[in-house]
């Protein structure tokens, strides 16, 4: 396997991947399928109860669902399997008889009529049960203990058409999961009705973010043995909580998920877990995780209600260029090119030779990414490069570039060009902020100003293609009451290859609101024969709130911003769960509770002299078990560390004491010291500053 794993990865790597045939249609409904047999050839799509309704659903919302997935046109877009997560089964799960039931209030008739009403709109139905046995208290179904094939043949019976089979009651009884997911796997491939059944095997259990489990049980171990039974595979734990989804989570996953491309192709995939627009990341955020899942050949599960979604969330779930890269025949799944880091390079090879190319960008500021066409396996001179979100079609000499903001992704498809020279590549940078007089934030963080300060903000503009352009500007649009003044005058032509880099000075008043503004730039420029073309880009930057002023609570002021590793930051309480602030049994009555990793940014905007605190684990984690618990605390001042805790365990608390003379911009991070997030609830206790 070893073997197979690297082979592949080199062959993809250089871009020499054989396509494979294309796959067999899945069998039609009543034929037999023999485990080799390819039920979907490419990654399936649909919408699965969790994250959005929760354990809470009836026949009537997941019918209402059914609805709008056919009325707002997603099912036309291929989203077509309606999907019953955790929460459909009765508090007595099982009939006197054996049998599994629904909840007889919420599906007082059964699941069968909801089936039945599912594949009159023309769509799939799916259900969800688990591979160990149902242990009360401890998971809510199981199909463990000697029921594998007496379920398989009920959900077949009922006419389901997917499956999902968690291992929450497998972990609780401590079962191997190859063993039991191989044994459910025969027994929905020989259910009774003869039904083609998707295997979506979902062992969620992953260290340390459930505890301290062996490799054989975790979900990046599904990959050894999972692709010769299942359609696919979860690769890492749940990419978030019922309603609360975060872009740091979703590149968790897509990590852990990209380990293993050498596994993927048609008919079996690996699953990073489901898309989450609306639901805490932002559209951007959103449309960078819909990126990602298309390179990934993943499958496509909305969680979110369908029913509330806003409509740039599905117009990003239908955006047929992203679907196409999804859904391409190969079923190739995306590596990286070069190196990670904030900024990188995704490449997946179609099964028409062309290339879906994604330049990420992780970070907190926005970047001008670039590669090249040669560096994602392509020979020539001369390519067209079609933008998956805005269908923008250009042609490039070999360089493929964009302007990526903050959490941001441009996915484009690229293949060689033909004919006349086509519209060139022009890249037109978003506004780059710098604040005069120096901003010492790290790299890749969002600038800082503040009411009455002067900024100077620069817009690149590079032409990567083959055709020269003329008379290239740039126009900067700001706030109301903003100064803006042009430094320096625009060239007349960009040859091929040629770059300018533009220039303002803006100046803020000083009654400038907190929050964040959006500076545009235009930046216009002629090509012969395609009149005069136009590119607008923006950046976000942050307006800081006033500094606190003498004696401060600073877990009262308002911070800047704030992420926590689990659930959010909390304001005088302990993480998650709504308790006061305790450590080694003493109860504090303010500070922040957060999970590791976490930052949380201030402005004193060099008005502050000194911060005190003291930190620890909240005595929460007790409640929780031995395991984890360990963090680390640093006080950072523009960007240079001002105070590091070391290791903190649950044993011990610490007291800070810190000189911020200088200091504008304010960061309390928290890091899990090294052995994951497991358990890591961290308090900033009794936070004060004096200004």
């Amino acid at each position: 396997m070893k073997r197979h794993a690297l082979t592949g990865l080199l062959a993809l790597a250089a871009g020499l991947l054989v396509v494979p045939a294309p796959a067999q249609a899945a069998p039609a409904t009543g034929a037999r399928p023999a485990p080799q047999q390819v039920l979907s050839p490419t990654p399936y799509q649909g919408w699965n109860t969790y994250f959005g309704l929760g354990g809470n659903f009836s026949e009537q919302s997941v019918r209402e669902v059914a609805d709008a997935l056919v009325a707002r046109g997603m099912a036309k877009a291929g989203y077509d399997i309606v999907w019953l997560d955790g929460g459909w089964q009765d508090p007595e799960p099982r009939t006197a008889a054996g049998e599994l039931q629904a909840d007889r209030t919420r599906f007082p008739n059964g699941l069968k009529p909801l089936v039945d009403y599912i594949h009159s709109k023309g769509l799939r139905a799916g259900i969800y049960t688990d591979a160990g046995p149902y242990i009360p208290g401890k998971c809510g179904l199981g199909s463990g203990g000697g029921y594998y094939q007496r379920d398989a043949d009920h959900f077949a019976a009922l006419e389901f058409d997917a499956v999902k089979v968690d291992f929450l009651c497998g972990i609780a009884a401590d079962l191997d999961p190859k063993t039991a997911y191989t044994e459910f796997a025969r027994a929905l491939r020989n259910n009774a009705s003869g039904r083609p059944i998707i295997f979506n095997l979902c062992n969620p259990v992953t260290s340390p973010d459930w505890g301290n489990y062996p490799e054989e049980q975790q979900s990046t171990y599904s990959w050894t043995y999972a692709p010769e039974i299942a359609q696919s595979w979860r690769t890492y734990t749940d990419v978030g909580f019922v309603g609360d989804i975060k872009f740091k989570d979703v590149l968790r996953n897509y990590d852990a998920n990209a380990r293993h491309p050498e596994v993927a192709g048609p008919g079996r995939f690996n699953d990073p877990d489901y898309l989450a627009p609306e639901l805490g990341m932002s559209d951007e955020e959103f449309r960078t995780q819909m990126s990602l899942w298309s390179v990934a050949a993943a499958p496509l599960i909305v969680g979110s209600d369908i029913r509330k979604l806003g409509q740039t969330s599905v117009d990003i779930l239908t955006d047929a260029d992203a679907l196409a890269i999804n859904q391409d025949p190969a079923g190739v799944q995306a590596v990286r090119v070069g190196s990670a880091g904030t900024t990188e390079t995704w490449v997946k090879r179609l099964a028409n030779g062309d290339r879906a190319v994604l330049l990420l960008n992780r970070g907190e500021s926005s970047k001008t990414l670039t590669t090249k066409a040669s560096a994602v396996g392509l020979s020539g001179s001369r390519f067209t490069l079609r933008n998956a979100w805005t269908d923008q079609v250009t042609e490039s000499a070999g360089t493929i570039s964009a302007a990526v903001p903050a959490h941001g992704a441009a996915l484009f498809r690229v293949a060689k060009a033909h004919g006349l020279p086509g519209v060139p590549h022009v890249t037109a940078g978003l506004p780059q902020v710098t604040r005069v007089g120096g901003d010492a934030l790290p790299e890749g963080t969002a600038p800082v100003l503040a009411g009455g300060d002067e900024a100077t903000v620069q817009v690149a503009v590079r032409n990567d293609g083959l055709l020269p352009v003329f008379t290239p500007e740039v126009t900067l649009s700001t706030p109301d009451g903003w100064q803006v003044r042009a430094l320096g005058r625009a060239p007349k032509l960009l040859i091929p290859g040629g770059s300018a880099t533009l220039g303002f000075t803006v100046t803020l008043p000083a009654t400038a609101s907190p929050g964040t503004a959006t500076l545009t730039a235009t930046t216009s420029y002629d090509v012969l024969g395609h009149g005069r073309l136009r590119q607008r880009t923006a950046a976000t930057l942050v307006i800081a709130p006033v500094p606190p002023d003498g004696e401060a609570v600073l877990s009262h002021h308002t911070w800047i911003s704030a992420t926590s590793g689990w659930m959010s930051p909390t304001v005088d309480q302990s993480v998650g769960g709504g308790s006061p602030i305790k450590m080694l049994g003493q109860v504090y009555p303010t500070g922040l509770g957060v999970a590791s990793p976490s930052t949380v940014r201030y402005y004193v905007g060099d008005q502050c002299g000194r911060l005190a605190a003291v930190v620890g684990i909240d005595d929460a984690v007790n409640n929780v078990g031995p395991d984890g618990g360990t963090s680390t605390f640093q006080v950072v001042g523009d960007g240079k560390v001002l105070y590091d805790s070391g290791v903190v365990t649950r044993d011990a608390v610490h007291q800070v004491d810190v000189d911020l003379t200088g200091v504008r911009v304010l960061d309390l991070v928290v890091g899990d010291a090294g052995d994951g997030g497991y358990n890591d609830r961290a308090d900033w206790a009794g936070l004060t500053v004096t200004c």
